[in-house]
């Protein structure tokens, strides 16, 4: 059992005996170390019954093995009870799989990946500008040339394309309409019915069309994607008293963490699940919601639970992590913004409490004060001498703190890329956490090779796959010309048995050598022969048993041991489940996992659970974005300009606003107008062009404020703040970065 002695805030939330709860935690307060404490007191004190869990709900994978491994330690057991934790998606998967007649699904249904799905989304919007290649002129600049506009038509519509119909597709979906009804709306509303609405929305059309062969797509491969599954369990707990019921028993108590990222989806799920009198706890910091573009997410969801709905509030003031300078610093762009910012309509975008030290005696103080340690520089760099500039500060920096963290934080990949390259020249060593990699998604293929081959023992060509599986190495082109050609002869043997469990009479493996076959080439297919004889004898044990034997032969690296151990559990659950399944159907769950349930599963690297203070003495390049929950001793942030960080003044400009739309249209905004538009039963509704990109700039510049927010508040120690003047030279500092300024400038 760990220890853990709560501060005065936290010592209030323990004392939780039940109802609606709402919490504000500031960045490094212990939320999670303080929800986990709650969850094993829920558990100890006989507050559940038999059968009975508590449930926490939490944004992402990583925080899904946080708070199992913390509860696991507060209660001192080796294995997970009463308690249960997910990502809205697992727990949606968990409430559909009970059922999936109910709502229309297959008992084994696929679910789409998120690469998976955006490749249909990108088929159907290239289908779609095909068959209407001049559909959206009307929203290109008059003053183009024909040449000029052919080439947006070829290289930038296709993904603007894509991003309109990801924008409308995931809203439709949050509103919980098929393609079906949508049309019947949109038919309505454009007077092709009989509804009243004249005006033109032609960018809902093209949001429909590209929806509806989107759809199709997914019901001829027998899949639901995500945003399907949240909707399904929706309606299966709307349509299912009984079922309902028999789960608020199972769940008497719903502990939701990121709350302020909570999506209007969640928070339905979560609200049939506590039901009007139900015990549901909600912790969340306001300031750091950056995942809202184009989504219904909001912070506004928990602001108003907090205010309205919660019969307790408490607050997580008290932060460790920084020291006072940074503290001060971001209590201070707070300050600012709340009473300062030019663009009143944006004063919202953050809110208290501040950040208060850890008191005095706390056993997590914070670092010591040092105003030296936070810098501002203000001096004009273009974005190649601001990397040259981050770069060589590291260089100085880095060989007198081999033992400490260090990170860049950029707005977007692309920087971090051009940082990784400097890196490189200086051969800097760095780790890269900016997209996701193939390598988890590797090693579960990898697996579900070696126990596809086990499942149907007479087919050579699973055989063959499984010897390039057991082979491979840590990339997908890892297998060399003689691994392949080895898995050639292995799929060319008529009789599987006759290689792995030969007799005197019957031993293919002894003619290949009177057929030619190279002594290497013998020498390799004797070990493999002997490695599936070992295989084989795993088919005997229970399969989570079996899953963590075979990855001995398979892997090394920590990161695919535990996802094999993830793998060996999941697995081991579903057969709890379904105690009449076998190999075979085994294998086709994993198959499954490995493809299609990675995003709630946690089959994905960056979801891993990444920790800094593992990566001591290397540079860790991130966005700000996935920096989110992570801490460093020293901190850049970089491109603190008026492009990444807008605060809509008139010489602002806005990524999501295309050079080549006329009237600087922000286009995937003034389609969700669009289908506003169609949804409304108000006969003044109407659509007006241009209102929505005014609308979605100034969310923007929310969002943009909360991420500074949080970049600062990931430095412990040391804070850089720089920027840059972009690629046409007409960039400035951010508004903030400039009301910051003051707390020193100059390089270390």
């Amino acid at each position: 059992m760990t220890d853990f002695t709560p501060r005065p805030a936290q010592s209030q939330i323990l004392a939780y005996k039940g109802g609606k709860m709402g919490i504000s935690a500031v960045p490094g307060s212990g939320k999670t170390h303080t929800l986990s404490a709650l969850a094993a007191q829920l558990i100890r004190s006989g507050a559940l019954a038999d059968e009975q869990e508590v449930l926490i709900v939490t944004l992402v994978n990583s925080a899904v093995d946080n708070f199992s491994s913390r509860i696991k330690e507060f209660l001192g057991l080796p294995m997970p009870f009463g308690y249960r934790v997910r990502t809205l998606h697992g727990l949606a998967h968990d409430i559909v799989r009970e059922k999936p007649a109910a709502v229309g699904l297959e008992e084994r249904f696929a679910i789409l990946d998120e690469r998976e799905a955006d490749f249909i989304r990108k088929e159907a919007a290239a289908a779609w500008l095909q068959a209407h290649p001049s559909e959206l002129d009307d929203y290109l600049l008059a003053d183009m040339d024909e040449g000029r506009r052919e080439w947006v038509r070829r290289q930038q519509l296709p993904d603007l394309a894509t991003g309109i119909a990801l924008a409308f597709i995931r809203s439709a979906k949050d509103n919980r309409l098929t393609p079906e009804k949508l049309r019947h709306l949109l038919d309505f509303s454009t007077g092709s019915g009989q509804g009243w609405k004249p005006a033109p929305l032609p960018l809902a059309g093209m949001g429909l069309a590209i929806y509806t062969d989107y759809q199709r797509a997914l019901t001829y491969r027998g899949a639901v994607d995500f945003d399907d599954l949240i909707r399904l369990a929706i309606d299966l707990l709307e349509n299912d008293t009984e079922f309902l019921e028999r789960l608020r028993y199972r769940w008497p108590y719903i502990l939701e963490d990121e709350a302020q990222d909570s999506s209007l989806l969640q928070e339905q799920i979560l609200r049939l699940l506590a039901g009007e009198s139900g015990n549901w706890v909600r912790v969340g910091d306001p300031n750091q919601a950056i995942f809202e573009t184009f989504t219904t997410a909001s912070p506004q969801h928990l602001l108003d639970f907090i205010h309205a709905e919660a019969d307790q509030y408490r607050e997580l003031p008290d932060s460790g992590r920084c020291q006072p300078s940074i503290i001060a610093l971001a209590n201070q762009l707070i300050k600012w913004v709340n009473g300062e910012h030019p663009e009143l309509a944006v004063r919202d975008a953050l809110t208290v409490p501040y950040i208060q030290p850890a008191p005095e005696g706390d056993p997590q103080p914070n670092p010591s004060d040092d105003p030296q340690g936070v810098k501002l520089i203000g001096r004009k760099y273009t974005p190649e001498e601001e990397v040259e500039a981050v770069v060589k500060s590291i260089e100085r920096w880095l060989p007198e703190h081999m033992d400490s963290t260090v990170a860049v934080l950029v707005p977007r990949n692309q920087r971090g890329v051009e940082v990784i390259q400097a890196l490189k020249q200086r051969n800097i060593d760095f780790v890269e956490l900016l997209g996701s990699t193939s390598s988890t998604r590797l090693a579960a293929e990898r697996l579900g090779e070696i126990v596809s081959a086990l499942a149907d023992p007479q087919s050579a060509t699973r055989l063959a796959k499984a010897y390039l599986a057991w082979r491979r190495g840590e990339d997908e082109d890892s297998n060399d010309d003689f691994q392949r050609q080895i898995a050639e002869l292995i799929r060319k043997c008529s009789e599987v048995e006759t290689f792995v469990s030969p007799r005197t009479d019957r031993d293919w493996l002894a003619g290949l050598g009177s057929e030619g076959a190279s002594p290497e080439e013998i020498a390799e297919l004797e070990e493999f022969r002997g490695v599936v004889r070992r295989w084989q004898g795993t088919t005997l044990l229970p399969i989570d048993q079996m899953i963590l034997t075979l990855s001995q032969d398979l892997f090394t690296a920590p990161n695919d041991l535990a996802l094999a151990h993830k793998l060996a559990l999941v697995l081991r659950q579903v057969s709890d489940d379904h105690r009449d399944w076998r190999l075979p159907e085994l294998t086709g769950e994993l198959t499954l996992i490995a493809r299609n349930e990675r995003r709630f599963l946690g089959f994905s690297e960056d979801d891993s659970g990444f920790d800094p203070s593992h990566h001591a003495g290397k540079v860790v390049v991130t966005t700000m974005h996935k920096a989110k929950g992570l801490e460093w001793e020293r901190v850049y942030l970089m491109s603190v300009n008026n492009y990444d960080f807008p605060s809509g003044q008139p010489n602002d400009r806005y990524i999501p606003e295309k050079w080549f739309v006329h009237a600087g249209l922000n286009l995937e905004a003034e389609t969700l107008a669009q289908l506003e538009a169609a949804l409304s039963t108000s006969e003044y509704e109407f659509y007006a062009e241009g209102a929505a990109t005014q609308s979605a700039r100034l969310d923007y510049v929310r969002e943009r404020l909360r991420l500074l927010y949080v970049g600062i508040t990931r430095a412990k120690k040391e804070l850089v703040l720089t920027w840059n003047t972009g690629r046409h030279g007409d960039q400035t500092p951010a508004l903030p970065f400039v009301a910051l300024q003051g707390w020193g400038d100059g390089y270390q």
